[in-house]
């Protein structure tokens, strides 16, 4: 079968080389209406995609013999399933190769926004020593709010139990062994937000959630609470978190994900191809990089060394599997 891997960085091309069965295809750019697609990919079987691709029924109908997509990601809100459903195309996740990973990089982006780290850098640098400016908080004793409590919600309350914090959780489902070891409490979602020093957001992206922090939840929350988001940058509306920032509601915030990130991160995006809503965004997220009390990094939380390898090594055994005949951790459709 035919393979095009798309979002291939260069550290990334030997263990893929070596793992190609088949016609192996390695492309450098994502996949998306805008970066045209090689003639020579069009006829492809499978393909495999990270989530700086997007998808779309108009790409995918630019691949009439597609069977798979190997996604090399958990999240999968940036391909069309709808399409994949009515053309009988299984797409296929990279489960749990960032769980410690990411939680990790979550209470980073938490120790750097309460210590104001960065800030404290930059104000250094610049010659500005006013310690007053540069009061943080401690994380002993606070309550952390998770919003969704999977693999990596869990990694993330271990981490916060290790450092005594009172946890909350808000969860469909409740883990009776989260409770016993991390001293977890499920609440409702009111309840989390009336009640947390710190919110980490690792729930997926889906149709129900979209948005689920709007302007009425930051108006619930304590004023020195501080928003972590390592998830999907649709979960949270961000003009209602600017303002919420601007305005004091809430005491600063930990973005690894932004609505609209690519044209944030993708410096050669058309903006001509813009649209109302995604240039709207784009002018929000560049001002909350002017916020003091904000720490906004490019969607890195899964980039170490081992979780890249996990990724990869998931995708190949997924994709081989597929060749064999067996379909593994899909994405129900």
């Amino acid at each position: 079968m035919k393979t095009v891997f798309f979002d291939v960085e260069s550290f990334e091309e030997e263990f893929l080389k070596k793992a190609g069965n088949g016609e192996f295809f390695l492309e450098p750019n994502p996949l998306n209406e805008i970066t045209p697609i090689n003639p020579e990919y069009k006829d492809a079987d499978i393909i495999s995609v990270f989530t700086t691709s997007r998808v779309s029924k108009k790409v995918l109908e630019q691949f009439p013999n597609l069977k798979l997509i190997a996604l090399r990601s958990v999240g999968f809100n940036h391909i069309d399933l709808e399409y994949c459903k009515t053309h009988n195309i299984t797409v296929e996740t990279s489960p749990n190769y960032g769980n410690i990973t990411v939680a990790e990089f979550a209470f980073a982006l938490l120790l750097d926004t309460a210590r104001k780290v960065t800030y404290s850098y930059n104000e250094y640098k610049n010659a500005r020593i006013e310690p007053k400016s540069l009061i943080g908080i401690e994380l002993f004793g606070k309550t952390a709010g998770i919003i969704g409590l999977g693999s990596i919600g869990a990694e993330f309350a271990r981490i916060a139990h290790g450092l005594s914090m009172k946890i909350l959780a808000f969860d469909k489902f409740e883990n009776e062994e989260m409770k016993t070891k991390y001293n977890v409490e499920y609440t409702d979602f009111n309840t989390l937000l009336e009640n947390s020093d710190f919110i980490s957001i690792h729930a997926p992206l889906t149709k129900d959630n979209y948005h689920m922090l709007n302007a009425e939840c930051f108006k619930k929350m304590k004023n020195t609470a501080i928003i972590i988001n390592t998830g999907r940058g649709e979960l949270i509306d961000t003009q209602a978190l600017y303002t919420a920032l601007q305005d004091g509601q809430i005491a600063g915030a930990g973005l690894d994900v932004l609505e609209s990130e690519e044209t944030m991160t993708e410096t050669d995006y058309p903006i001509g191809r813009l649209d109302k809503i995604t240039l709207e965004r784009t002018v929000i997220n560049s001002r909350l990089f002017q916020l003091d009390n904000v720490i906004i990094t490019p969607h890195t939380a899964y980039n170490t060394k081992e979780a890249v390898q996990r990724i990869l090594n998931t995708t190949i055994e997924n994709i081989k599997a597929f060749m064999e005949g067996r379909v593994q951790n899909a994405v129900k459709l």
